[in-house]
């Protein structure tokens, strides 16, 4: 029961490690990824309540305690991927934070969608999977590379069309 308490303990510490991890990387304006900063706070934190584990519970059992970690921060990384990029909430946000909380349609459309796509297009280039040639967006061979593997990913997953986006072949 006390391997199920380290696990515990280690979700605790990867959910206050993460945050403060991000900010220190927004902070001082570091070029690494979110994502990879939540994966080094869970090895962090998970390598800490293991070792935590094991020089305090005469019978450690590991696999009780990732059972319990591994759950804690994948609901995090699920609740954080929702929340990260999605257009709908950002809209939302911007609605919300108006005076009156309303928005005319045609600012949403005319203004607010192409600048959050001009920013995820910003992401790809940086990133060099794709690249702008005059009012061309191409990808690249490591950005054709990627979706060929996200597109087996989803059929392999069964994902298709969701009704706001559409990714048949």
């Amino acid at each position: 029961m006390m391997s199920f308490a380290f696990g515990t303990i280690g979700v605790v510490g990867f959910a206050v490690l993460a945050p403060v991890m991000q900010w220190m990387a927004r902070r001082s304006a570091s070029t690494v990824p979110p994502v990879m900063i939540i994966a080094i706070a869970a090895i962090i934190s998970h390598l800490a309540s293991v070792v935590l584990g094991i020089a305090y519970v005469p019978q450690f059992q590991y696999w009780n305690a990732a059972s319990i970690f591994s759950f804690g921060v994948m609901s995090y990384i699920f609740a954080f991927g929702a929340v990260y990029k999605s257009v709908s909430l950002e809209i939302l946000l911007d609605v919300a934070e108006r005076p009156a909380r309303e928005v005319p349609l045609s600012d949403i459309v005319e203004r607010q969608i192409p600048d959050i796509f001009r920013g995820r297009t910003n992401i790809l280039v940086d990133s060099g999977l794709a690249e702008r040639t005059d009012s061309v967006f191409v990808a690249t061979a490591a950005g054709s590379r990627l979706a060929g593997r996200i597109a087996r990913l989803r059929r392999t997953f069964a994902i298709g069309d969701t009704g706001l986006y559409d990714f048949a072949d």
